[in-house]
């Protein structure tokens, strides 16, 4: 089993930043790749980005490229969504997802899901 615990969503205005946390444990945590998916309202979760531990490996999204960076503290198995030049579209929960599959990108190759936090792009 792996828990994933989301944290960091919040408000923020256009062109701002946000750094998202996401917090694995188990004792298989060091086994899966951590992804990043997002939800709008009456939209499909949306794949963002992942990273593999102890790697530089990345792989993103088309609509985030160039402005989210994924980083990992390897240590403490957590995952960090840096988000910057956010947009209205942007606006979604997003949620942390631990999976065997690489390159991800898929749901149906998502073990774990965290329950997601709230990110608001608003002025």
């Amino acid at each position: 089993q792996v828990q994933l615990v989301e944290s960091g969503g919040g408000l923020v205005q256009p062109g701002g930043s946000l750094r998202l946390s996401c917090a694995a444990s188990g004792r298989t945590a060091s086994m899966y790749i951590i992804s990043w998916f997002r939800q709008a309202p009456g939209k499909e979760r949306e794949f963002v980005g992942g990273r593999m531990w102890s790697s530089d490996l990345t792989y993103y999204g088309d609509s985030v490229k160039g402005r989210f960076t994924i980083s990992t503290d390897d240590t403490n198995k957590t995952s960090y969504l840096q988000m910057n030049s956010l947009k209205f579209e942007d606006t979604a929960v997003y949620y942390c997802a631990a999976g065997s599959r690489w390159p991800p990108g898929g749901k149906e190759f998502v073990n774990y899901w965290g329950q997601g936090t709230q990110v608001t792009v608003s002025s």
